[in-house]
């Protein structure tokens, strides 16, 4: 008999009609962040409504790629993490750029040769993660807290763009939303208690559709089949936008060692160790590579459910990967994909709140683990201070070359990353009877 624990466990079996719930839970948290990267490209682009269309199709599906390979590793690329994979907001803004100059064949060019790049160092961590000792990785996972609470605000409030952002019911459906999932974690036992998020946004779209805020219009013009479209743009190699890239992807590996550190501790309750760290960087890099062949931008691990695995202790990669084939199966039948865009952001918003408080939490847990010796406060302190603090005011970043700006002038973890390892780096390692003064 297979025991509803195995839900809880890494490698547990668990059956599919169980596995189902906890897998869709995973996509509803993650899916209009994931197609809202190449909407967004698309239209800043003018590509059009059928080519705007096959992407939206073509970044489900890699989503799904990329989380089957986290979950079940391709010689040594994935991590055997239970993370998931979608489409990344960190390369948007220079995605844009690249395409508006040059077109999109020569940012799909660049994505191949920077996730490529990127995949290979995953492959010989031992030469690098040295450099991201326990206070880093603390330091960084904390940055990615802070950093994802204005998402979780302005989902909350209906989307920063959107003509009611802030409305009456918008604050009311988020509130609700959020009461659902709070009382659902706090009260409800066993299996429900693991899926208060999808209870949350259940109840949540539920009051939406009463309040008449859902728009399912779209649906009459969802096909019912349609296949991915290979190699949509035909890939040009510039090197000046290679080497964009490849910054950025730097940046990407940042988060996705970020994400896996708060995973590993929030969830599975222990250090994330350094082939899991490689690993999960490898997968993030050559998927990204094979994403650019269906027309995509990179890919990265998504911290919305890293809190959600972090906050429902719900690790078993099975269950997971149930999430993935969703997200597979919503690519080859476009009307699965109209349907989940038809969520409201403020629904969204009143889930992810409680998500990335969990991210928060682990990145708490992580820097107590790391102790608090006067040089660790230093590293953590400074790093976060210029980290955050800086990039709410990146306008004092254009004395600074674009590539700077673009790379670090609103990516909070990205600055934190690298305040973070140049401190480890520079201040003086403790003394071994300083530690020992202290624990006495």
């Amino acid at each position: 008999m297979k025991d509803k624990s195995s839900i809880y466990q890494l490698d547990g079996r668990v059956p599919v009609l169980q596995a189902i719930p906890f897998g869709l839970q995973h996509v509803l948290a993650m899916f209009v962040a994931n197609i809202t990267p190449i909407i967004i490209l698309a239209n800043a682009v003018n590509l059009g409504p059928d080519i705007s269309a096959a992407l939206i199709q073509n970044c489900m599906i890699i989503a799904g790629i990329g989380t089957l390979v986290q979950l079940y590793p391709i010689w040594r690329i994935g991590s055997r993490l239970p993370i998931v994979m979608g489409i990344s907001f960190t390369f948007l803004s220079l995605s844009i750029t690249i395409a508006s100059a040059y077109g999109m064949g020569t940012l799909m060019g660049a994505v191949i040769v920077g996730g490529l790049m990127e995949g290979l160092l995953g492959l010989f961590p031992n030469q690098w993660t040295k450099l991201i000792p326990d206070v880093v990785a603390a330091t960084v996972v904390t940055a990615i807290g802070f950093s994802l609470l204005p998402i979780g605000a302005n989902s909350f409030a209906g989307g920063q763009d959107a003509a009611d952002f802030g409305s009456l019911q918008n604050w009311i459906v988020g509130t609700v939303t959020l009461l659902s999932c709070l009382i659902t974690q706090a009260f409800a036992k066993g299996i429900l208690r693991s899926l208060s998020v999808l209870v949350g946004l259940v109840v949540g779209y539920i009051l939406a559709v009463c309040m008449g805020m859902v728009d399912f219009s779209g649906l009459s013009h969802a096909g019912i089949v349609s296949f991915p479209t290979l190699l949509p743009f035909k890939p040009e190699f510039h090197l000046d936008a290679i080497l964009a890239i490849v910054c950025v992807f730097m940046v990407s590996a940042t988060e996705t060692i970020g994400d896996s550190s708060a995973l590993c501790s929030g969830a599975l309750n222990r250090a994330i160790r350094k082939k899991e760290m490689g690993s999960s960087v490898a997968c993030d890099g050559f998927v990204s590579s094979l994403a650019a062949l269906f027309g995509c931008t990179p890919i990265t691990s998504f911290s919305q459910n890293v809190g959600l695995a972090a906050m429902s202790k719900v690790v078993n990669r099975f269950t997971i990967a149930t999430g993935a084939a969703i997200m597979i199966l919503g690519g080859f039948f476009p009307a699965v994909g109209t349907l989940l865009t038809t969520i409201p952001q403020c629904v969204l918003g009143g889930c992810t709140i409680m998500m990335f408080g969990s991210i928060m939490f682990a990145g708490f847990g992580m820097l107590a683990k790391s102790g608090f010796s006067n040089r660790n406060m230093i590293i953590v302190s400074l790093s976060l201070c210029i980290g955050l603090g800086f990039t709410q005011a990146s306008q004092m970043f254009s004395i600074f070359p674009q590539i700077i700006q673009t790379v670090f002038a609103e990516n909070c973890v990205a600055v934190v990353f690298l305040l973070a390892v140049i401190l480890n780096l520079v201040l003086p390692k403790e003394k071994e009877s300083d530690k020992q003064a202290k624990h006495k």
